[in-house]
C-alpha cells in the first residue's frame, strides 16, 4: 500500500464512494448523510487543501485524507486533517498509514501542529488511534454532534504539537 496525491479528475468517483459510505452512517462526520456528489469538490478537493489517497498494489483506493490550514492568516500555521477509510477495508492499517503520512507531510509543509476540531467521542477507534500517534484531547464540546442513533453526543478537540522531537511513534502502536 502506498500514499499518493489524489488526482481530482481520475480519483473523484472512487473518493466519492468512500466519502458517501463513511458519511451515510451519520456517526462520525458532520457532513449530512445526503450530501450530493457535486459537494465533494468543496469538501475534499478545494484549492486550499491537499488531498491524498491510499492505494493498494492493484490500484484500488482504500482510503483518503485531506490536510489544510486549520484557520486563515494568523492561524494558518496549525493544520487540520480529515481521514476516511473505505469500510470494506477496515482493519488493514490504512488509517495508521494515512496518519503517518499526514504527520510527515504537515512537518514538511511547515505546520507547527495539527488540530482536529471535532472528533466524535463515540468514535472510540479513531480517538484511540489519534492518541497512539500522540494527539491529546484538549477540549470537550458537550452535545456537539447529532449522532444518527445515539442522539446528542460530545465531541473532542484533539491536538498534536509538531515542533517537539518525538520518539518513534511506531513503538506505541499496538
Amino acid at each position: 500500500m502506498n500514499i499518493r496525491k489524489a488526482d481530482e479528475q481520475k480519483d473523484y468517483d472512487k473518493v466519492w464512494d468512500i466519502f458517501t459510505n463513511v458519511i451515510s452512517t451519520g456517526d462520525t462526520y458532520v457532513f449530512d448523510p445526503k450530501t450530493p456528489k457535486e459537494a465533494l469538490h468543496k469538501n475534499w478537493f478545494a484549492d486550499y487543501m491537499d488531498t491524498f489517497v491510499a492505494v493498494d498494489d492493484n490500484g484500488e483506493i482504500l482510503g483518503t485524507y485531506i490536510i489544510k490550514p486549520n484557520q486563515i492568516d494568523l492561524g494558518n500555521h496549525i493544520a487540520n486533517c480529515s481521514y476516511m477509510v473505505n469500510p470494506k477495508y477496515h482493519g488493514r492499517g490504512t488509517g495508521k498509514l494515512l496518519c503517518e503520512h499526514s504527520l510527515k507531510f504537515a512537518r514538511d509543509k511547515g505546520f507547527l501542529g495539527i488540530q482536529f476540531n471535532i472528533v466524535v467521542s463515540t468514535n472510540e477507534n479513531a480517538v484511540k488511534l489519534w492518541q497512539r500517534f500522540g494527539f491529546n484531547i484538549i477540549g470537550t464540546t458537550p452535545k456537539a454532534f447529532r449522532h444518527k442513533t445515539l442522539g446528542l453526543v460530545d465531541t473532542y478537540i484533539m491536538y498534536k504539537d509538531l515542533t517537539t522531537n518525538e520518539q518513534n511513534h511506531n513503538s506505541m502502536i499496538i
